[in-house]
């Protein structure tokens, strides 16, 4: 209960030093004497916030925000995977650092996976072979040699183990002072689509070594095992790339629309270059992605450039024995990764696009005629940002990831497959020579005594 005091101070020259009437507060049964007319009835509170204000106005905020939350489900499957060695150092501020326990555990992993990958080339795959024993099936046999090769990415990933908690930690933060520039929380949908694609990519990678297995190799399940942990990892830095991209994009577009609607009121100056550098944060986010994962990504583009030439060198060499059940297995692997490196490729784009073409696109909109002078300056100032500031995402300066990449290795890949088939071509078939040289040993061997 409150009573109000309705005393009040006069200061020297007559002014009232207090504008509010004084409340004092009392629990409901402890003074009879506090009860009059006046009074209002308040419950006691929670014993869980008794002593503890901040816990009662953290009860309805979300646990991590939007970005946290995100991109939770991947990163603890990459943890768990031995491959992503971060984890939350401060749970209030989601502060992200590589952990020595981590650490530990994933080159214990690793160590583990090595093993078994001698194991696995000691038990050498059999390959099932036609009685001719073409150049292509000699090809094919070394693929299963190159899908053991990715293993080296996870001390890659280790080796980019702190940019990576820096970046993750910078998204995170970049929540919190977009909520306070807006005054509002920020509302971007992603559904279950994280989730998903942390659940679709290993059950697909595993299939795919599976199907390859079976229908290109003598099938041992023991074999089969370090294939599919390989393929996996391979498929989750290819997942978090794509998930990191997709949020960039999405937070992107949503800032945008906000100062499209800022614009539409005449307020200050201060505004607009509040907004400025919302949009310089996130330019720089997303160039530390690119440097982040700029060797891991680079590895795993280049690698699944040289399983497509080999996956599709060996389904066109089939063309003139007619497909068998080995070509299943190749056409899985070649589709699914030049799904993925599509995916990384157009994602990485799409997230470049959205920090610069968007706000370009509103700045170039905006009508300055009725605006004030302060107003026109900032507009000009963060359109010149836009311009000067790079948003491509490269790989550590080796290379753009976008559109164009794509476009240039499926070129250089055509490339190389049509040198693959003009040496195929060059090969020849000696058949006359074998039944030539069959027919002197027969003679040979019935010469006259």
């Amino acid at each position: 209960m409150y009573h109000q005091d309705m005393t009040t101070q006069v200061g020297i020259l007559g002014e009232p030093l207090n504008q509010k009437p004084r409340r004092s507060v009392f629990l409901e049964s402890a003074l009879d004497s506090a009860q009059g007319p006046h009074t209002t009835k308040v419950a006691p509170a929670p014993v869980k916030f008794i002593n503890k204000p901040t816990e009662a106005f953290e009860l309805n905020k979300q646990r991590g925000g939007v970005i946290y939350e995100t991109l939770k489900p991947i990163r603890f499957l990459m943890r768990i995977m031995g491959i992503f060695p971060i984890a939350n150092t401060d749970t209030e501020l989601r502060v992200f650092k590589m952990t020595p326990h981590w650490l530990g555990y994933s080159v214990i992993i690793f160590l583990l996976i090595v093993g078994y990958i001698g194991y696995v080339k000691w038990d050498t795959v059999e390959i099932v072979r036609s009685q001719e024993g073409r150049f292509e099936e000699a090809v094919i046999d070394y693929l299963f040699t190159v899908y053991l090769l990715p293993i080296v990415i996870n001390p890659i990933v280790w080796y980019e183990g702190k940019k990576l908690a820096s970046v993750v930690t910078e998204l995170i933060y970049f929540e919190r002072i977009y909520n306070k520039v807006t005054k509002k929380k920020m509302t971007i949908f992603f559904g279950n689509k994280p989730l998903i694609i942390t659940v679709v990519l290993p059950v697909i990678s595993c299939l795919t070594m599976v199907v390859t297995h079976v229908t290109m190799a003598h099938f041992k399940i023991i074999q089969v095992v370090p294939y599919c942990y390989i393929n996996t990892i391979i498929y989750l830095v290819g997942g978090f790339w794509f998930i990191q991209c997709d949020v960039v994009g999405r937070v992107a577009t949503l800032i945008a629309d906000d100062f499209q609607t800022a614009l539409k009121h005449v307020g200050p100056s201060t505004q607009v270059a509040d907004y400025r550098s919302l949009w310089m944060l996130l330019s720089k986010i997303i160039r530390d992605i690119g440097n982040a994962s700029g060797y891991a990504l680079t590895f795993i583009c280049l690698y699944f450039f040289l399983i497509i030439t080999l996956t599709i060198y060996g389904l066109l060499s089939q063309l003139q024995a007619g497909f068998s059940s080995k070509d299943v297995g190749l056409a899985v692997n070649a589709a699914l990764a030049t799904a993925i490196l599509f995916f990384i490729c157009n994602e990485a784009h799409y997230a470049s696009n959205s920090v610069r073409v968007q706000f370009q696109k509103k700045l170039l909109l905006v009508e300055l005629s009725w605006k004030k002078n302060e107003v026109q300056h900032e507009i000009n100032m963060f359109l010149r940002a836009t311009e000067m500031s790079p948003t491509d995402m490269s790989l550590v300066g080796f290379f753009d990831v976008n559109r164009n990449l794509f476009k240039s290795l499926l070129a250089t890949m055509v490339t190389y497959l049509v040198v693959l088939l003009q040496f195929q071509i060059s090969i020849p078939e000696d058949i006359e020579g074998d039944t030539n040289s069959t027919s002197v040993i027969s003679a040979t061997t019935r010469a006259p005594k």
